[in-house]
Parts: C-alpha cells; structure tokens; sequence
C-alpha cells in the first residue's frame, strides 16, 4: 500500500525504469488538486501500514516517502519545473518489446487519448516558472510529439491541440517569466537531502567538488602527456575529439564497443550478473535529444531486449552542428561512455536490479546512486587495466569526469546564488573543456535539473564505502565482493549504502586472471623512464 502510493507520485519512472505496467496507457494528475489528493494518499498509506519487516528496506521506502512530500509538498516543484509534466506525456516508453506490439500499441493510444486531461493539469500547475527553465525545456517539450500527426486520427489531432497549448505556456514562460532560475540553498540541500537520505552541508559538497576537480585535472594532464609529451592540453583535446565515426558509423562503433566492455567486465568479475540482451540503436524519435542513454529491461516486467541508444545526428542539419554532435562519439569520448551505458555500468546494474531481492529493492531507484555508480566504473575500468595501452581512454574518462564534477559545482553555485548563468558557461568551457556551445547546454541544464550533481556526488560516496569495506573486510575485500554487495541493495540512497558491508558474506580473496599493465602501471613505468 506504502509502496504504490509512493509509485503514484513518480508514475513515468515507474513505469519505464521500474516496469510497472499496470501505469501502462495512464497519466499521472499533476494538477493542484491531483497532487494534494496523492500526497493525502500518501500519508493516510503510512498511517494504515506498519514498518516494512526488513530494516533496511523500510528505511529505504521511507527515504523516497520523505523525498515526495519534500519535492511535492514542500518546495512545489510542479509549479516550477516543467520537465516532470513532460514525463508524464512521454511515449517513447512504449516502443520497448516488453510485451507484444498489440499491447504496447494499445497502451499508448490509451495513453495519448489523456494528453489533453494531462496538459490541463499542468497548466493549473505551472505557475511560476522562471524564464530560463522554460527556455532550457522547449527543446524537449517539442520533441514529444515528435512522430505524431493531426491528419492519422481525432486522438492524434487532438492530443497535438492540447500539446501547443502547453508550448504556448512555456513559450510565454520564456518571454515573460522570472529571470532568476535559482530553488536557494536552503531548497537545494532539502531536495538533495530527501532524496538520498541525508542531510546535506553544500558548503562542504562543494569543496569535495573542488578536490576532485584538481584530481581529475591532474590525471588529464599525466595522460595527455602520455599521448603527446610535447603538446598543451588544450590543444591535444580539440583534435583527439575530432577523430570520431561519421554518423553511418556511429551506431556500429558503440556496437563493437558494447561487446568489448561486457567482455571485459565479465573477464574481470567486476559485475555479479551480466547476461540478457543488449541491443545498439538510435533512439526513439521523441528522445533524439539525448545522444546517448541505457533504455533497460526494467526489473518489473519479463525480461526482453535492453537498448543502448546512441544518436547520430540528423542529415539535414548545418554541417559545424553535426561536427559538433558527432565530438561526442570520438575514439576518445564514446569507450568511456560506452563503460558508463552498458557495463559495467547502467546495463550491467538492470541487470542486478532483476534479482534483488523485495520490491522496495526493485522498484525505488536513486538516482544519485544509479548514476554515481555509472560513473565510478569509468575509473574502475580504467584502474583494472582496460585499454590499458591506450592513453586516449584515460583521457576520455577525465573529460568526462571534469564535466560531471563541474556539473556539481554549476548545481549549487547557480542555486545558491553564488554563480551566475554566465560564471557556470565560463566554468564548463575552463575546467570541462568544453566549446562555447555545449557550455551553455549544460549550464542551461542546470537551471531545471537542479540537483544534477548527482553523478559526482555518487561516485564520491561509492568511493568512500570502499575504502572502508577495504578496512572492515581486510584480505577478504575484493572489488567482485565489494560490487556484489553494494547492487544487492538494488540502487539505494545514498544514505543507506553503508548497509552493503553487511550484505555479503565473508569469502577468500577470489582467483582473478592476469592482470595486463593498468593506467597505474603506465604512470609508474613513465616516470621511472
């Protein structure tokens, strides 16, 4: 009962990312009213159940009750931030083979027939949204009716009514609503606290930030140099990502890279489960946004094909803006990537989700977690020696660790008050190395995805409880067992991880194969030379 109320506040995730499809063809009331009866709902289901009979899951379903009254009931957020509004209008969940085409064909029908009730509710909702969050959203909110036509049927026709009368909505949000996109730290730290279980000091995340940012610096600069000891950073960068596929050969290079990951993290036991399917495609119309994204085979439903979606960009765009899209795919960015995605990242974690054990585990995802752990495996691949002869995937996993942590520090700098929209463009293009125009991008995507953090915040805390799963566990601890315990918690809050000490049990240190010469090796070896 807990449970499905907390479900019926997050309907899109549920849906897509957990596989409850009895959400299937719904939509989610984001209207004043829908969202006060939910959260009633809510309350009236934690007065009528008792405690969970696990611990560590009644903690866990606790975390995300808290995280909804705090996101819904607290802060509002549904008068502000379109994007969950958007979600609920998205279709491209249907064309995952989860269930026949019949089914999934009816079931987004059913769903489209409720955009207009949907699009009512959010705009009762959407009163207070700031200027550059609509701007930073438009994009996207076109994007859903992307395959749609009013000339197919009445329901295309008219669920195509109800969505420009959204896009008019955030249009005029564009033009005319507050220019300040700031929540304030005191708003921050609640929703990133809710979130993950904890109470957060921004102050202090802020300074880790700034560590791990000279940290991450350090390592791009010893690998370039372990490329080309004789050209600056900042030169080698630009022509490193300049060499990629052209966008026929995208897909087929992310396809081959796909085997070579879950190879290697099968060869290395770095993951406990890495079976099923995981297929290469570009993605659903609706999300072309997004160039690349693990599309899972949620823990909910049967199992069926995992989609890693890797988008080229369209034929008919300005030559430097396919250039540009194309960066993200160079020999040095998408191995990286490809690790994160597939394994032993998002791909090999839906894997695990599949057998956790409880529903709570299965079906509440952090997200912070989710991808705090796909990030952390970049430098674990990186440290268990693959491509270890290869200096362009340790610098590939800089970069993008340097846009993750910027990201971080973007977050609370923009939300606090302390940075500006311009300060946060000027950080990305410095510390990320980003050009001007996807410097903006992310900086815009800071002003709606507040707590986009969340993926260097992960990776910290994962991070931390291994060095004190190394202490606890002595000559027990391997990074098999480590993992092993840590995604049988499911994706868990951050605050709860600790839990993963006690998970597993004792073992002898495994038999692992040779290990080839790491990026700990190479460093070594360069500087006894």
């Amino acid at each position: 009962m807990r449970l499905h109320a907390v479900c019926d506040l997050m309907m899109p995730q549920a849906r897509e990312m957990s596989g409850l499809h009895e959400y299937d063809g719904r939509v989610q009331d984001l209207s004043p009213d829908g969202v006060r009866g939910a959260l009633s709902a809510l309350d009236r289901a934690r007065r009528a159940s008792g405690p969970l009979p696990d611990p560590h899951d009644e903690a866990h379903l606790r975390v995300f009750e808290e995280s909804m009254r705090v996101q819904y009931g607290d802060l509002e957020l549904h008068r502000r931030d379109p994007y969950p509004h958007l979600s609920n209008l998205e279709l491209a969940c249907y064309d995952r083979e989860y269930a026949s085409r019949k089914e999934r064909a009816a079931a987004r029908r059913a769903h489209l027939s409720q955009w207009p009730e949907a699009v009512e509710g959010s705009l009762a909702s959407l009163d207070s949204v700031n200027a550059p969050v609509a701007t930073a959203l438009l994009g996207a909110a076109h994007g859903l009716a992307a395959d749609l036509d009013p000339e197919r049927d009445r329901i295309e026709s008219e669920a195509l009514r109800a969505h420009a009368r959204l896009i008019a909505h955030l249009e005029r949000a564009a033009r005319e609503g507050d220019p300040d996109p700031r929540l304030g730290g005191a708003a921050l730290a609640a929703l990133m606290g809710s979130q993950e279980g904890v109470r957060v000091d921004l102050s202090g995340l802020a300074e880790q930030a700034e560590r791990e940012r000279v940290r991450l610096s350090e390592l791009l600069a010893d690998s370039c140099r372990m490329l080309d000891p004789g050209r600056p950073v900042d030169e080698l960068i630009p022509e490193l990502l300049a060499d990629h596929p052209d966008a026929d050969g995208v897909i087929a290079e992310a396809a081959r890279l796909t085997d070579e990951v879950i190879d290697f993290s099968r060869a290395r036991g770095l993951v406990p489960h890495l079976d099923g399917e995981c297929l290469v495609g570009p993605a659903p119309p609706s999300r072309r946004w997004s160039m690349a994204m693990m599309n899972w085979a949620a823990p909910g439903e049967r199992d069926s094909v995992s989609w890693y979606h890797v988008t080229p960009p369209e034929p008919d765009w300005p030559r430097h803006e396919q250039e540009e899209w194309l960066t993200v795919f160079s020999r040095t960015s998408l191995p990286s990537i490809t690790v994160h995605e597939v394994a032993p990242g998002h791909f090999a974690h839906g894997r695990a989700l599949r057998r956790a054990s409880g529903r709570v585990r299965r079906e509440l995802h952090s997200l912070a977690f989710a991808e705090g752990w796909a990030h952390y495996v970049e430098e674990v691949c990186l440290d268990e020696g693959f491509r270890a002869r290869d200096p362009r995937f340790a610098i590939g996993v800089a970069l993008e660790a340097l846009v993750r942590v910027t990201r971080l520090t973007c977050a609370i700098g923009l939300h606090t008050g302390s940075m500006e929209f311009d300060d946060a463009t000027r950080l990305f293009m410095r510390d990320a190395h980003l050009a001007r125009a996807s410097a903006v991008s992310e900086a815009r995507r800071g002003t709606f995805d507040a707590a986009y953090g969340r993926y260097t915040w992960g990776k910290l805390e994962i991070l931390r409880l291994r060095e004190k799963a190394r202490r606890a566990w002595g000559a027990q601890f391997t990074l098999p067992r480590f993992h092993a315990a840590l995604l049988s918690l499911g994706s868990p809050p951050l605050g709860l991880i600790d839990a993963a000490l006690d998970a597993a049990p004792e073992r002898r240190p495994e038999q692992r194969p040779e290990r080839r010469p790491g990026r700990r090796d190479q460093r070594r070896d360069q500087r006894r030379d």
